[in-house]
């Protein structure tokens, strides 16, 4: 089992920046590829970013790209997603994952292991 625990969320104006973390505990961390998902009020969770287990491929959502950067630590088993630029599109509750195998998956359904989630809320 791997537990994912979330932090960094907020409520952040138009134009602001956050940057999440995500803490991983319970199996070698370096052996899971990573990713960020988020999920708006009424609609489906969608991928956001996801980063391989050395951390020198990462891969990200047309809607993101140039704004958003992920980024992770092996020795700290975290993962990270600095959020710049933020819009009003990007208010949801966003999740962390990992997935054993593989690398790059957009889907849910390619992650083992999911965090709660933490909500972000950029007002104008």
């Amino acid at each position: 089992q791997v537990q994912l625990v979330e932090s960094g969320g907020g409520l952040v104006q138009a134009g602001g920046s956050l940057r999440l973390s995500c803490a991983a505990s319970g199996r070698t961390f370096s052996n899971y590829a990573m990713g960020w998902f988020r999920q708006a009020p009424g609609k489906e969770r969608e991928f956001v970013a996801t980063i391989n287990r050395s951390g020198d491929a990462t891969y990200y959502a047309d809607s993101v790209k140039g704004r958003f950067t992920i980024s992770r630590d092996n020795a700290k088993n975290t993962v990270y997603l600095q959020m710049n630029s933020l819009k009003l599109e990007d208010t949801a509750v966003y999740y962390c994952a990992a997935r054993f195998v593989g690398f790059g998956g957009e889907r849910a359904s390619e992650y083992d292991y999911w965090g709660q989630g933490t909500q972000v809320t950029v007002s104008s």
